[in-house]
């Protein structure tokens, strides 16, 4: 969720909802010690650390979470996201962010294509085209945040 893809494309409130329930979620997460990945892309950027291709100011970003950053829709296309993920022993990834229909579809793809189980955040996901949040929770997997709570809850 970064501020050049968002800004003016996306709804305050739509924004501000799956805000909400990415921090509350990644918050549990790191509750419990399992890492929190955001994903930035950095396509045709001069620089990196730009603020202009920063993340919106609603992702709660905390000092032990990771940065992968991308330059394809695919999080995991040449990129280092998979050893990460390997490296810290994750076998099921919680997907949420922009743009539903393609960085968040492809990342999802190509999670279960390398062999991680996947899902996508209920209410954790937006789109600037009408219909393709509802199109994801109709074809892919889906996960809550209560089903969170007790998945963590269990250890």
């Amino acid at each position: 969720m970064q501020k050049h893809l968002l800004n003016g494309y996306v709804d305050q409130q739509t924004i501000d909802g799956a805000c909400e329930y990415m921090n509350y979620t990644a918050g549990l997460l790191r509750s419990k010690g399992h890492p929190v990945i955001h994903i930035k892309d950095v396509e045709g950027a001069e620089d990196v650390n730009d603020d202009g291709i920063g993340f919106i100011p609603g992702i709660q970003i905390e000092s032990g979470d990771t940065v992968v950053h991308k330059t394809f829709s695919n999080a995991f296309w040449k990129t280092e996201l998979e050893s990460i993920l390997a490296e810290k022993g994750v076998d099921l990834l919680v997907v949420s962010g922009f743009a539903a229909e393609y960085c968040v579809l492809f990342t999802y793809n190509g999670a279960l294509e390398r062999g991680f189980k996947a899902a996508i955040l209920q209410r954790g996901i937006v789109s600037t085209k009408q219909g393709a949040v509802q199109d994801i929770y109709r074809d892919r997997h889906l996960i809550s945040y209560p089903v969170i709570e007790a998945l963590v809850e269990l250890g």
